[in-house]
Order: C-alpha cells, then sequence, then structure tokens
C-alpha cells in the first residue's frame, strides 16, 4: 500500500520535483562480438556492415544518436580486409559534450568510440573507465 501511494504522490508533482538523472559525460569499455552480429551477411559487405553494428551498440549503451568512430578502430577492423572481420573488438567509449551545437539535453552530446587493444578477450567485462585514465590515451 505504501508503494502506490508513493507512487500516486511522486507522479503529482511538477517535472521540476521529479529528480531526473540526464546523461553527463562518461567513459566505458566494452568488449563487441562481432561474429555474432555478422553471421549471415554477405562477403562484400562484412566490414561496412561491422561498422555500423559498432555504431549500434554504441548508441544502445551510451544513449546518444550521434556516434563517431575512430580512424584507428576503422583500420583494426578493415586490417584483414573486407570480407575477414576480427571476431571480437575491445572499445572505449567516451560521452562527450558537442562544443558546435546549441542544443540543450540530450542532444547536445556524442560518444566517440576508440579501439582498445588487448592481448585477449578472455574474462574481460564492461566497465566504467576513470577519466584521468581515459584522457592519457
Amino acid at each position: 500500500v505504501d508503494f502506490y501511494y508513493f507512487l500516486r504522490f511522486y507522479s503529482a508533482l511538477p517535472p521540476s520535483f521529479k529528480m531526473v538523472k540526464g546523461p553527463s559525460v562518461v567513459t566505458r569499455d566494452a568488449t563487441i562480438n562481432l561474429h555474432k552480429r555478422l553471421h549471415g551477411v554477405g562477403f562484400k559487405k562484412k566490414a561496412p556492415r561491422a561498422i555500423a553494428e559498432i555504431k549500434k551498440f554504441v548508441s544502445l549503451k551510451m544513449g546518444t544518436k550521434d556516434v563517431r568512430v575512430d580512424s584507428e578502430l576503422n583500420k583494426y577492423v578493415w586490417q584483414k580486409g573486407i570480407r575477414n572481420v576480427p571476431y571480437r573488438v575491445r572499445v572505449r567509449m567516451s560521452r562527450r559534450i558537442n562544443d558546435d551545437d546549441d542544443e540543450e539535453g540530450e542532444a547536445s552530446l556524442y560518444t566517440h568510440v576508440q579501439v582498445v587493444p588487448v592481448e585477449s578477450f578472455k574474462g574481460l567485462i564492461d566497465e566504467t573507465v576513470d577519466e584521468t585514465v581515459a584522457d592519457e590515451e
């Protein structure tokens, strides 16, 4: 009964009183399994589709429509040609403030995606990276 009372009270509050956690500047590391995302894709479309799938994954994880792929990540995906895309890729996703736009809120953010070189993908988890470490690389 208390929960429903709270829910009724909370929904009646004006928007300025609600605690809304907006998107902020953050950096995360994640491993993307390209192999399962590219299953069934024709040879001549694998690398372009891999870039599209990376953008889709990052957009979903970081909540921004504007995703910018670093040139090193692009080279990593294309290093073995259009057909032989790497099975996995470790990426660093940095949500940043877009200085070019005058818009407010979520539209003023973009995500920059970089490749993180790793020896092995075994045992890696998705994690938030400290900003000082992210800026050094």
